[in-house]
């Protein structure tokens, strides 16, 4: 039967990604997930391949664990080749490693911390919905309610400091750092986390850590004057 989303995991984060399961069909999505949605005797590597070419997205419950699994590695690359979106999910905050960096490196992240986890998985399916469905994306940071906000009010940030964000980004990526600010805009909780997603555009380490350093110094100080 046709799903909606395909969830990859890694196995030691089974408990973790049932629960993004579990929270996306409270949702009214439809979701595939191995071993649950795996028909009795079957063939294991056909029937993902099958749900896999079904699905409109693949969530990917990104860890430390996932990064390091070459059957993640594979349920992705897979994706990628079936032109299949892939949103990873990072439960952990770790970048990836360069075999998946190459498919997942022009993708959306989403991230599932700081806690509590609940908030981050209505913002999965906030995303979700307007990805598959048309629907507004709604900040349920503050209260728990749908609002329909511009993402950088919601940060409240100034012009000027979306300007410095764009132009800082865009002296290491390029011309599309305007698009990846938007991107990470529209899924970002607090600042630390826009400049963390911002920063994992960078290709190197030393590179992501300069980014996150300078653009938290200034964020904080027009937040104190503000």
């Amino acid at each position: 039967m046709s799903r909606e989303v395909f969830v990859s995991y890694s196995q030691p984060d089974r408990e973790r990604a049932f629960e993004v399961v579990a929270a996306l069909e409270a949702n009214g999505f439809s979701v595939w997930i191995a071993p649950r949605d795996v028909s009795p005797s079957a063939d294991w590597a056909e029937e993902i391949i099958d749900a896999i070419t079904a699905a409109r997205v693949m969530v990917l419950v990104f860890s430390s664990h996932s990064n390091a699994s070459p059957q993640v590695r594979r349920e992705v690359e897979r994706a990628v080749h079936k032109q299949l979106p892939v949103l990873p999910f990072r439960i952990e905050e770790v970048l990836p490693s360069k075999s998946l960096e190459y498919f997942l490196s022009s993708q959306h992240w989403l991230d599932a911390f700081p806690p509590p986890p609940e908030t981050h998985y209505a913002r999965l399916c906030a995303h979700l919905s307007a990805k598959l469905r048309g629907a507004p994306v709604a900040d349920i940071k503050d209260t728990g309610r749908s609002r329909i906000l511009d993402p950088a009010l919601a940060l409240s940030l100034t012009p000027a400091e979306l300007q410095f964000l764009e132009r800082h980004l865009a002296y290491h990526v390029g011309p599309v750092a305007g698009l990846l600010l938007k991107r990470a805009l529209a899924s970002a909780i607090d600042r630390d986390q826009l400049t963390t997603q911002l920063a994992s555009e960078l290709d190197s380490e030393p590179a992501r850590r300069q980014f996150i350093d300078t653009c938290r110094s200034l964020l904080t100080q027009t937040g104190r004057s503000s």
